[in-house]
């Protein structure tokens, strides 16, 4: 009885007075064992035993849960356990840039959360996880909404992957699938044409005139031409594209396809999106770098022709 009360009484009695708190990690699977371990290693708790002893009197030693922790020496054994089993978490910044595709963002929560990258894409590649989450499409690519995010370590794939999803149906609002509508597109073609314009896109303002030359093209049955969908099919890109690369033999080779490819090639951003349902009413078929950010735009032949020229020109004075 005396025993239980001295571990009791050293439950809530902090182990230092002075020390810096620490972000330590809990990993998934981890023993409370091994975390006392590690914590008495880092000089967070002084006595393994009485960390365990405690933990059981308060009925909490198989009640861990994965993540990252702020705890401090200055804690007590109570406090630490408490904060490990309430699910207390430092949550992880995340950025999602427009225009990036499924796999680098599988990269990058690998890098910031420490998830399962190939999981990830197993998740994003699966028809019926992507058919349960609403969305009408083969795989995910193209619904992982670029955003910044808010998560806890231990998160899981599948948690992730439905927050990108859902925070993709949240910003689509009726007027966009009413614009798809009223060309006679699908969210999917919209999404398609959003990605293709995110990956041609460096000025905003550019978009909804990058965006009406694509509908334009459409609407005459050209090919687009896009080199975005190039950089995609190539494996070593983005690089500067090569003749013999416009030839290579794929559905996303816009250059020997008319219409749409088979799927987006990116995730693009609302920018894009918006762009995509709303395009400028301009009657340009062309488009053509600037060598300065932008793009010079033609509605004619003759017109883009002389507007390489002037590309030509800036690239041969650089060099």
């Amino acid at each position: 009885m005396l025993y239980n009360f001295s571990i009791l009484f050293s439950a809530n009695v902090p182990h230092q007075s002075h020390g810096q708190p620490r972000i330590v990690p809990i990993n998934k699977g981890e023993t409370l064992t091994q975390i006392a371990g590690r914590l008495f290693d880092e000089s967070i708790i002084e006595n393994k035993k009485y960390f365990l002893w405690t933990a059981s009197i308060m009925g909490l030693d198989h009640r861990v849960q994965a993540g990252k922790y702020i705890l401090a020496p200055f804690m007590s054994n109570h406090s630490i356990i408490r904060q490990l089993t309430s699910g207390g978490v430092v949550q992880e910044r995340v950025t999602i840039i427009e225009g990036i595709s499924a796999k680098e963002i599988a990269s990058l929560f690998s890098q910031s959360l420490d998830i399962d990258s190939t999981r990830f894409m197993q998740i994003v590649n699966d028809s019926s996880i992507t058919e349960s989450l609403g969305i009408d499409s083969p795989n995910l690519e193209g619904y992982l909404f670029p955003e910044t995010y808010h998560f806890s370590w231990g998160v899981s794939e599948f948690d992730v992957v439905e927050t990108l999803v859902g925070e993709f149906k949240k910003n689509i609002a009726d007027s966009i699938l009413a614009a798809a509508q009223s060309y006679n597109m699908t969210l999917h073609d919209l999404v398609i044409l959003a990605s293709i314009i995110e990956g041609e896109a460096v000025v905003d303002e550019e978009r909804p005139l990058i965006s009406a030359v694509f509908h334009n093209r459409l609407n005459r049955d050209m090919y687009l031409n896009a080199d975005p969908t190039i950089q995609y099919i190539i494996p070593d890109g983005p690089r500067r594209l090569l003749d013999e690369d416009l030839e290579i033999d794929s559905p996303y080779n816009t250059y020997k396809n008319k219409g749409l490819p088979p799927g987006p090639i990116n995730n693009p951003g609302l920018k894009s999106l918006l762009a995509a349902a709303f395009p400028s009413s301009e009657t340009y078929l062309y488009f053509v770098a600037t060598g300065e950010g932008g793009h010079y735009f033609s509605r004619t032949y003759a017109e883009h022709l002389e507007a390489k020229k002037k590309l030509d020109q800036l690239r041969k004075k650089i060099r």
